[in-house]
């Protein structure tokens, strides 16, 4: 008897278990978010009060008591002009958030009594570089305050080993010209020719083949 109900139980519980839903039996472990290779990294750069608007960056325009005046997300357009109702365009390239502030609320002023405008730089599009080729991880990244052609090759991960590393070189626009900039990692490296490990600026693009 004492067997039997042994046994009994037995299939008791086998049988509660087997009602359980899958899922409560063989709960699985959630996988992290995988961070996809080349992909651009997030905005981390924080303008400060002395820094230049530039084409391609956002702008958070906020008048007070004016929302229909107000924009969030306006991109400061290839011509380094925003579009403001009542004013029209405005130029937004070269100046700093204070400064376009200022200029725009001169221009409202002709429209409304004592304006008061706020301008944040909410993204820094403007600040970036590309590398390409024979790298682990090519893509667009943020361009960092003082970042060399060197430092920037790290950030992407460093170079294959199909890399040819005596031909690497940075396209740049100058004076509205595309100039070659020759790029010797080897060189470099090795603390020589240092000369060709330049600061990078907005727009650069680091081919390695």
């Amino acid at each position: 008897m004492k067997r039997k109900a042994l046994m009994g139980g037995t299939y008791l519980a086998l049988a509660l278990f087997l009602a359980l839903p899958a899922a409560a039996r063989h709960k699985k472990k959630q996988a992290s978010p995988v961070p996809v290779a080349g992909a651009p990294a997030p905005n981390s750069l924080v303008a400060g009060p002395d820094y230049v608007i530039n084409p391609g960056d956002v702008l958070d325009i906020s008048v007070w008591k004016e929302p229909d005046i107000s924009s969030k997300g306006l991109p400061v357009r290839p011509d380094g002009k925003i579009s403001i109702p009542l004013v029209n365009d405005v130029q937004a390239s070269g100046l700093t958030a204070s400064q376009l502030a200022s200029s725009i609320t001169t221009g409202l002023k002709k429209f409304i009594a004592g304006p008061q405008v706020t301008v944040v730089v909410s993204g820094i599009n403007s600040q970036r570089y590309y590398v390409v080729g024979e790298v682990e991880h090519g893509g667009v990244f943020p361009l960092l305050p003082g970042m060399s052609a060197l430092q920037a090759i790290s950030a992407a991960g460093g170079l294959t080993q199909f890399a040819n590393s005596k031909k690497i070189y940075i396209l740049r626009i100058q004076n509205g010209q595309q100039v070659k900039l020759p790029f010797n990692y080897k060189q470099i490296i090795r603390g020589q020719d240092m000369q060709e490990n330049v600061q990078l600026k907005p727009g650069d693009t680091i081919i390695a083949p």
